[in-house]
């Protein structure tokens, strides 16, 4: 049976700092949050760390974080948690241990992958990418979702987001569009209507935060205001800095580190002040400006470096991490996009983050495309069977076997070789078929192979429902928020 999810478990690792270099941008981030300071646009979030011993100039809302304060606040973060689906299957224990891929979030077009053409997404988009994500067991969560709902009220976008994803999917939900406290207490509340209360919904949270924050050294007000409320119902949260080196960070990339990491870390830190023992995790996505249109790069050689680097910073301080990747800049899924991915991917997993977001997207994470997605497992597949490192022992070295097959023999008939087989990997949409065949089959590539593949699955493949009456109560949730809030 193939599992619901597929994490890979690295056995290999790479190292892009040394533990002094660690060190350095450590201290260097707690010397930039003591004397510059992060800006905390939120009442709420002034109050708790005003409380909490940090330094709170209410004018500019600035707010200085001694070193003691910041290192106990880390420290508070559990070493292990589990972020739930609706099918436990889809359980995702998160302990340093595994690295779980999702989908990208956010964009703003779909690519028909038959004509060509793209076009504003919908709400419909919405809850088909969630499907989607919901076929591919190496996406093993769904954030966002891939698409955001265009053709409804933009205060309550992330909510109809968020109906399309429960319906959707039984994979666990970490949403990246939530901000302000009024919608993510509404969407808390519908977590807890799938989950069965809000008291299992803490057991089993089928729902996580992440919040991106305002580049250099600022947070969003709203922003902060959602995750302070994911934090009260003991639901996960993150913050994910965006640094562009040269742009809204340094143009050296350890100085563009220091600012990625006084970002998330300070994030983290609000966490734990307010509610001790939540679980938390750093989240990046740092990157280079294009020095040609000043935009984001969505895939160059300081992104794979400054990916690896954050994530030895959060092992560095003992804090789970999400890690931006396979966001490329590619406007079509061609070799641009391939590379892009197995860079950006082979980055994130040698380096252990827990969490990848992610796959799906197109032109810098605006445009859905779904053969994308599929080529893209293939390339997480790829990936996981790099990390997976040579294992040497009796069993591998088979010596009775070569000693019994001797020189000039096969091992195809052999029982070591039926046990082992299993452990090669093998292509879903690679193309390894003899020339005549290609030529006969149609000159098939990967291209064509992943949109037969994504055209079966957005054509049979059905996820678990809901029940009706939790479906139903879904809606009705909505339904207020939007009589409360449309009108914003």
């Amino acid at each position: 049976m193939t599992p619901r999810i597929n994490p890979i478990t690295p056995r290999l690792g790479w190292d892009v700092l040394s533990p002094t270099q660690l060190e350095q941008i450590h201290e260097a981030t707690l010397d930039v949050l003591e004397t510059v300071g992060v800006r905390f646009p939120s009442e709420r979030a002034l109050d708790v760390l005003e409380e909490n011993g940090c330094g709170v100039d209410r004018a500019t809302q600035m707010v200085k974080l001694p070193r003691a304060v910041v290192m106990e606040a880390v420290s508070a973060v559990p070493d292990s948690y589990v972020l739930a689906g609706r099918d436990p299957a889809c359980d995702m224990l998160i302990d340093g241990r595994h690295c779980y891929l999702s989908n990208d979030a956010s964009g703003v077009f779909v690519r028909d992958h038959h004509s060509g053409e793209k076009r504003p997404s919908t709400k419909a988009d919405a809850a088909t990418s969630a499907r989607f994500v919901d076929a591919l067991p190496n996406v093993s969560f769904c954030w966002g979702p891939a698409v955001t709902s265009q053709d409804v009220p933009p205060a309550t976008k992330a909510l109809h987001d968020a109906e399309a994803v429960f319906t959707n999917t039984a994979k666990h939900f970490q949403t990246v569009t939530t901000v302000g406290e009024l919608p993510a207490r509404y969407l808390v509340e519908m977590a807890a209507v799938i989950a069965g209360g809000s008291d299992a919904l803490r057991t089993r949270p089928i729902l996580s935060f992440m919040q991106c924050t305002v580049d250099p050294l600022a947070h969003d007000g709203p922003n902060l205001e959602a995750n302070l409320v994911a934090a009260e119902h003991g639901l996960a949260g993150g913050f994910m800095p965006m640094p562009l080196a040269a742009g809204t960070g340094p143009a050296t990339l350890a100085g563009t580190l220091v600012i990625q990491n006084a970002g998330t870390l300070s994030g983290v830190v609000l966490l734990e002040l307010a509610q001790p023992g939540v679980p938390a995790f750093f989240a990046g996505a740092p990157s280079v400006i294009d020095l040609t249109t000043g935009g984001y790069t969505g895939g160059s050689p300081e992104d794979y470096l400054l990916a690896a680097a954050a994530n030895q910073l959060a092992y560095f301080y003992g804090v789970p991490m999400a890690m931006g990747t396979m966001a490329t800049g590619a406007k079509e899924p061609d070799w641009q996009a391939a590379v892009d991915d197995s860079l950006s991917t082979f980055a994130s997993v040698m380096t252990g983050a827990d969490m990848m977001n992610g796959c799906g997207l197109l032109d810098g994470s605006k445009i859905l495309s779904y053969p994308h997605m599929v080529m893209e497992s293939e390339i997480y597949g790829i990936v996981q069977k790099v990390a997976d490192g040579i294992v040497v022992d009796d069993e591998t070295l088979a010596l009775d076997v070569i000693k019994r097959v001797g020189s000039n023999g096969t091992y195809l008939a052999e029982k070591h070789t039926r046990r082992h087989a299993q452990d090669v990997w093998r292509p879903t949409i690679w193309d390894r078929t003899p020339y005549d065949s290609w030529l006969r089959e149609g000159k098939k590539g990967a291209l064509e192979k992943a949109t037969e593949t994504a055209d079966e699955i957005l054509a049979h493949h059905r996820p678990e429902p809901l029940p009706e009456d939790v479906a139903a109560e879904l809606r009705a949730i909505v339904a207020r928020a939007d009589a409360e809030l449309a009108g914003a």
